[in-house]
């Protein structure tokens, strides 16, 4: 083989037998590039998770000991015990993780969901008798969808998260043909089921749940992501009364594999162009459910199709901020024009800006200072109405955080404890598996267990690379 220039010039520090090769992929077979290309991102990803585990490892160690070096009222012997538990919780945790978890491990309870993707279960794992609610999706529609960074970004976020106000995510695994994300079971259902059941909620009791919604969105704030998607239907309520975020297909953070075009599309097919993808998650592109606002009966209407709205691919976009759609840049001041919007719902009946069709509620909130008015028939105190218009406004006058929590619509709230007190809706379980909170007689027929897939595509399998995740501490919210 003959040595370039290049080569040329720079041997003169090399022996005289020195021998060059190029290295080409010239010879190879079609798939030899493809393949080597997929076993490097394997190998770099095995090694990541290995690196990453080892000093997860050691940071739990070092914290352990830096708190117990502080306590002078300990004996030694009992630290020398914690420690020791440490050690066996971090060796039971590593044969944890060599575990390969599948759906076999799993059986089905009851069905309580069902979406554009997928569907969620309530499962009892077969080896601990512990219950949780499974959500599974298929990785055929997530592709075809363009839902790679949604589903991506739904998994980082739950399993970066320790927060009390966020779904817990215990596992989550794959197999050829789906995804799935073990969380935590919440029995007491979501806030649009409560809204659907009650219409309206008192001045006490919105201020309760928009409270823990404030705290909540900060917590996902302080986590470095903006959620993007805030909405009854993702306010779910635990065993307690209190609530938890979930659903954070949409949301963003300092992840390169969250970003989507999802938005562009939402605009697109409100306006009627038809995008070059499909229909994405809670997009508007249409069969739209057309309603009129004219009367109390065309409202029934619109909250009669509400649950099939949640449901669908078209989803609905009343509580989305209109920096979003506009597209010139947002922060994460646009989860706080959502909570407006669901506080607006909570005492009124119905959000702001709900419309004949998703086109118009578009249209709507982007010209909200033409469209926002309170009925005439429902009478809210003045800090009610001036928290609202202070949340449903431009970006720059929206309130922020601190502004949030020191308005008057607060005053009695103690924002340190309101986790611990009684919540005014606490479910009546009968059992750790009651579902009766769920609307699962609206479900079409599903099978009773969810079935097991076949071999599927390896580079499909590549795209969902590291979705698997296994938590350290399985804490008590699991039943």
């Amino acid at each position: 083989m003959q040595p370039s220039a290049s080569q040329t010039g720079s041997s003169s520090n090399k022996p005289a037998d020195y021998v060059y090769f190029e290295r080409t992929s010239a010879g190879f077979s079609d798939d030899a590039v493809p393949r080597a290309k997929t076993a490097q991102l394997k190998l770099e990803h095995y090694y990541k998770v290995a690196v990453d585990a080892a000093i997860e490892r050691n940071t739990r160690r070092v914290e352990l000991e830096r708190r117990l070096q502080g306590d002078v009222l300990m004996s030694e012997e009992r630290k020398q015990r914690q420690l020791n538990q440490l050690g066996k919780k971090e060796s039971t945790f590593l044969r944890l993780r060599r575990t390969k978890l599948g759906l076999d491990d799993f059986r089905t309870v009851k069905v309580i969901g069902k979406g554009a993707f997928g569907e969620v279960r309530l499962v009892q794992k077969t080896d601990t008798g512990k219950i949780y609610a499974m959500k599974t999706l298929k990785k055929e529609e997530m592709l075809k969808k363009d839902q790679l960074a949604h589903v991506r970004a739904e998994r980082d976020v739950l399993a970066e998260s320790n927060s009390a106000w966020v779904v817990q995510l215990f596992y989550s695994f794959q197999d050829p043909q789906f995804l799935y994300l073990i969380m935590e079971f919440l029995p007491g259902g979501d806030l649009m089921t409560m809204l659907i059941k009650y219409d309206t909620f008192s001045e006490d009791v919105t201020r309760f749940y928009i409270a823990e919604c404030v705290l909540a969105i900060e917590a996902v704030h302080a986590m470095g992501f903006i959620h993007r998607d805030i909405k009854p239907d993702n306010i779910l309520i635990d065993k307690d009364g209190h609530i938890k975020l979930s659903d954070f297909g949409l949301s963003t953070g300092f992840h390169k594999q969250h970003d989507s075009s999802y938005y562009q599309r939402l605009l697109d097919s409100a306006n009627g162009v038809q995008s070059p993808t499909a229909a994405a998650r809670n997009s508007v592109m249409v069969n739209a459910i057309h309603l009129t606002m004219t009367s109390k009966d065309q409202i029934a209407t619109w909250k009669a199709n509400r649950r099939k709205l949640a449901y669908s691919t078209v989803g609905t976009p009343d509580y989305i901020a209109p920096e979003i759609f506009i597209q010139k840049g947002y922060g994460n001041e646009c989860d706080w024009w959502s909570l407006g919007a669901i506080m607006f719902e909570c005492l009124v009946g119905y959000p702001p800006f709900c419309s004949e069709s998703t086109h118009e509620t578009y249209q709507k909130i982007v010209q909200w200072q033409n469209h926002l008015a309170f009925p005439d028939d429902v009478h809210l105190s003045r800090e009610a109405e001036d928290l609202i218009r202070r949340l449903i406004t431009s970006q720059d006058k929206r309130l922020g955080i601190d502004q949030i929590k020191v308005h008057p619509f607060f005053y009695g709230v103690d924002w340190d404890i309101i986790r611990r007190i009684d919540a005014p809706f606490v479910p009546h379980l009968r059992s750790i598996t009651d579902t009766s909170y769920f609307p699962t007689d609206e479900l079409e027929q599903v099978p009773e267990e969810a079935s097991a897939s076949e071999a599927g595509d390896a580079q499909k399998d590549l795209a969902f690379l590291g979705y698997t995740f296994k938590r350290f501490t399985i804490s008590s919210h699991a039943f």
